[in-house]
């Protein structure tokens, strides 16, 4: 066992490294809200009594400091849903060690109203929040909490003036991304989109959506591709996911005449339902089609394939924004931090037949 120094409080990253699991994964076995199996659970316990980790106390943490001990994440959409995309375990992860000095618990909610119309931000015993992206909807959960007076740190979004913010290269990922594609001699180009806004809407991105649009990182990666390929076609996924891939797959590929030779998919989930698309229609990923995503997670279903894309660094970017929320809370001067991504070649595009 890795001994902890008599002057370090061991936090609840020091119990997940000594138990060998994620962060979030210790997390929620000291919440108990959802289930583990019974030899992760004992051997997280294991490790936290061996450390004389007690567990994040929110009581306690009122009682010494006048606060919660307890930190609001606000995701956009169903929560359960937004734990199906594996580039948001990471930052989860990143972002619970960011805030482990703080010895503070995560409360995840949603950004829609609650009963009357009252959004649950309004009364929810929390210190301080992090907005993960900074849609419509999540913009008025802002001006909530600067109403509260909060501390907010805001994820891939524009939040205004005076709030920290962490975020991507996206416009410049995409755009490397599409580099790539073009000088493998592909002309005929589709991007598959993320939302562009809260209505979730399928269907062909117009100029009238897209100057409506409220997902900053849809239309910055948009933007990306369209800077490489002017005025190229695009389509928006109603969320990003395997299946929602597949659906905009099948009706990008059905038409033989009008088929694109490759197309860019703003997620790595949707770039794998793209190829399950063709693969259904007969066509070869790469021989007869390109296909690239976004994002550099592990994703099943594409056989010995390696999926061409854009890795974003999810973990730090949770990290960062933890880190953040951690130095308000303790007096300190925040500040915004921007992170790049790396391309990554894989197997999935290849020069035009």
């Amino acid at each position: 066992m890795a001994a902890v120094p008599e002057s370090h409080r061991a936090t609840l990253a020091d119990v997940a490294r000594e138990a060998g699991v994620a962060i979030s994964t210790a997390s929620v076995v000291f919440s108990g809200k959802t289930k583990v199996s019974d030899s992760t659970r004992e051997r997280v316990l294991a490790a936290a009594a061996d450390l004389g980790y007690t567990g994040p106390d929110p009581m306690a943490a009122s009682l010494r400091r006048g606060r919660s001990g307890i930190i609001a994440v606000v995701l956009e959409g169903q929560l359960r849903a937004a734990f199906l995309d594996p580039a948001t375990i990471p930052m989860m992860d990143g972002l619970t060690d960011g805030i482990a000095s703080l010895g503070a618990g995560l409360l995840l909610l949603r950004d829609e109203p609650g009963e009357g119309g009252v959004s649950p931000l309004t009364t929810a015993p929390v210190d301080a929040a992090v907005l993960v992206g900074c849609s419509g909807r999540t913009r008025a959960s802002l001006e909530v909490l600067r109403s509260r007076g909060l501390p907010v740190v805001v994820i891939e979004g524009d939040a205004g003036e005076g709030i920290p913010q962490i975020t991507l290269d996206n416009r410049e990922a995409a755009a490397e991304l599409a580099r790539h594609v073009r000088a493998l001699g592909h002309t005929d180009v589709v991007s598959v989109t993320l939302p562009p806004d809260s209505l979730r809407e399928r269907g062909e991105v117009t100029q009238e959506r897209l100057a409506a649009a409220t997902v900053e990182v849809t239309v910055d990666r948009l933007s990306g591709v369209r800077s490489v390929y002017p005025g190229a076609r695009a389509v928006s996924a109603a969320a990003s996911s395997i299946d929602e891939g597949l659906i905009a797959g099948r009706a990008l590929l059905a038409d033989e005449v009008n088929r694109p030779t490759a197309v860019l998919a703003q997620s790595d989930l949707l770039a794998v339902g793209v190829i399950r698309a063709a693969e259904e229609l007969g066509l070869r990923v790469p021989e007869d089609l390109s296909v690239a995503g976004f994002d550099g997670v592990r994703v099943d279903g594409i056989g010995d394939h390696v999926l061409t894309t854009m890795v974003q660094p999810a973990e730090e970017k949770g990290r960062a924004a933890g880190e953040q929320v951690a130095r308000m809370l303790r007096g300190e001067t925040p500040t915004s931090l921007h992170l790049t991504c790396r391309f990554r070649a894989g197997t999935t595009t290849a020069p035009i037949a």
